[in-house]
């Protein structure tokens, strides 16, 4: 009676045992394939740049947004590039400009020196020494002329009368001067000072 009653369970235990047996093997059957595509497939590397920024995944938007910076630091750059080549124009031209203006300055400076008047305050002095000088030699005036600059000495051959100049230049042209050189070339420096006086001087003494 026993044997009879164990029998359907051991039936059943079998079966079931069995059952596990023949789904165990069909599942090894198909993992086995797959086992054996891993271990040839290489394991997939982050690539270096990647591991160097921390990153490990990479999308299309990621790369949307490098090649967007990357664009706009070179807009960047020529902007920079853009304001140092008008920096350095403005600084040339402002170096220009100044020179300009030293030259403009200069040669008002020269005409202001060839350019000779007699001012208001002068005009009784400067008078009274060329009527002075008008009653002195030649070679008497050249002596004082050499003692005294330019400008004054023009001041008062441009108040003495051309008669009275003309002797005094010749004397000159025949003196020598301090370096033992005769002082023609003085008395063409004041002929040409003479010849730039301003037209609006005291009249001539008579």
């Amino acid at each position: 009676m026993m044997t009879k009653l164990l029998h359907p369970t051991v039936t059943a235990v079998f079966s079931l045992v069995l059952s596990l047996a023949v789904g165990l093997g069909a599942a090894w059957r198909g993992i086995v394939p797959l086992l054996e595509q891993a271990a040839v497939t290489p394991v997939k590397k982050v690539p270096t740049e990647l591991k160097r920024k921390g990153w490990d995944f990479w999308t299309i938007e990621i790369d949307n947004l490098s090649n967007e910076l990357k664009e706009e630091r070179e807009r960047l750059r020529k902007e920079s590039d853009l304001l140092d080549q008008r920096a350095a124009r403005a600084a040339a031209e402002e170096k220009e400009l100044g020179k300009v203006r030293a030259d403009i300055e200069s040669l008002r400076k020269e005409i202001a020196d060839r350019v000779i008047e007699i001012t208001a305050d002068e005009q009784k002095n400067i008078r009274t020494l060329a009527q002075t000088y008008t009653n002195l030699s030649p070679r008497a005036v050249v002596a004082i002329f050499r003692e005294m600059d330019d400008n004054t000495a023009v001041k008062i051959l441009s108040l003495m009368k051309p008669d009275i100049v003309g002797p005094i230049f010749e004397q000159m042209s025949q003196t020598a001067g301090t370096d033992g050189t005769p002082l023609a070339r003085r008395a063409a420096i004041l002929s040409e000072k003479l010849r730039l006086m301003k037209a609006s001087k005291p009249a001539t003494p008579s």
